[in-house]
């Protein structure tokens, strides 16, 4: 794995096939979870807003709703569902990976976005609502953060990170060539 590559996650629990319905996706198995992949002092973890932790993050050491990083290893193993790596279709350039890994360590702490995951269901709710309202990075939800450490590297254009669920945004940078096919890890 590398900087900047993308996790997904498909959860066995209701409220992920929930996410899956919603985001026209399959339930258990299209995702319901993405994550992404970073660095901090030197050691590849997995960054994320999550809205149910399991873990304490690597960096913070406390459990809380919202941005936090995890090792790898330790998210595939504590997650209940399949998960997916979703590698970027080069790798990034030294300065990328900087600001990268800056815009990441910059939301630590971050609160998860309730309104902001609900709003981005469904693909033409997330247009509408991304047209009536601003957005707004001071709480984010999962894809929502993803699309925006893409988007801050200059990899993924787009006017509203807000609008893109899990499967949208995967589809997405599919289809632009920005993620290759995804193997499964879990």
């Amino acid at each position: 794995m590398h900087s900047g590559d993308l996790l997904g996650f498909s959860g066995h629990a209701w409220s992920s096939a929930f996410i899956n319905l919603a985001t026209y996706g399959c339930p258990f198995w299209s995702l319901s979870h993405v994550a992404i992949v970073g660095a901090h002092e030197g050691k590849l973890l997995v960054f994320e807003s999550d809205e149910s932790p399991v873990l304490p993050c690597a960096i913070r050491n406390i459990k809380a709703r919202g941005v936090q990083a995890h090792g790898i290893d330790e998210k595939i193993e504590s997650y209940r569902g399949k998960v997916w790596h979703y590698p970027l279709s080069r790798p990034l350039y030294p300065f990328e990976t900087h600001r990268l890994n800056q815009f990441l360590h910059r939301h630590i702490g971050s609160d998860y976005d309730d309104i902001g995951a609900v709003r981005a269901g469904g693909l033409g709710f997330s247009c509408i609502e991304s047209c009536l309202r601003e957005e707004n990075l001071s709480s984010l939800f999962c894809s929502e953060y993803c699309a925006a450490a893409h988007r801050e590297i200059g990899l993924f254009p787009t006017d509203n990170v807000g609008r893109y669920s899990p499967n949208r945004l995967v589809r997405r940078e599919r289809r632009m060539g920005l993620l290759l096919k995804p193997r499964r890890l879990k």
